[in-house]
């Protein structure tokens, strides 16, 4: 068993329970090529609570800062998060992310890039709109809606899959590529209240 299926189960064996998640959706996940689940951010345990209902393993993106720790950096670079520098164009970033999809697998994203405080969706950033042009990936749109309450139900809402050949063909910007991922998003927020 891989660290990240180790992680994986120990994450979900006392998260499930304690969160009481649920997950619906699941089946638009496509279970092979490249992947890329955009979710909304309003805690610091949305990474391991889409890491452990998504059925693919999934590689993260995860604030520069968080590596600084030698253990903790050396932890989450073993579960497949890699750093990315927040608030400047990360080449390196980026180039490992489109490295991640051309080799078929699963990128998770957090486009607006910062939690919200309040719950409520914010401003997507172009990264999640560059990745879906520059790839062949298949865009899932995720919410997860609840606050992060002790044994208060979390829903984790993976939507169809976003049609994007439309704006590859016309070579979208990636900014407005990311509003409709948002728009996705916020549909799926709204839909399950």
């Amino acid at each position: 068993m891989s660290l990240y299926k180790f992680a994986k189960f120990v994450v979900g064996t006392i998260l499930k329970p304690l969160y009481r998640i649920k997950v619906i959706g699941k089946e638009n996940i496509p279970s092979q090529g490249p992947v890329i689940i955009c979710s909304n951010h309003i805690s610091n345990l949305d990474p391991p609570v889409v890491g452990i209902t998504c059925p693919r393993d999934i590689y993260f993106m995860a604030k520069e800062e968080l590596f600084d720790n030698k253990y903790l950096g050396g932890l989450l670079k073993r579960i497949q998060a890699f750093p990315i520098k927040r608030g400047m164009k990360d080449r390196n970033a980026l180039r490992q992310g489109l490295n991640v999809l051309n080799e078929g697998n699963t990128l998770g994203l957090f486009p607006e890039g910062t939690r919200s405080k309040t719950g409520e969706l914010r401003e997507g950033l172009a990264g999640a709109g560059f990745f879906a042009v520059r790839s062949n990936a298949t865009i899932i749109p995720c919410a997860i809606i609840g606050p992060y309450k002790k044994f208060q139900p979390i829903k984790v809402v993976y939507g169809k899959p976003i049609e994007m050949q439309p704006y590859r063909d016309k070579k979208a910007n990636a900014k407005e590529v990311t509003d409709v991922i948002m728009n996705e998003i916020k549909n799926l927020m709204e839909n399950q209240k």
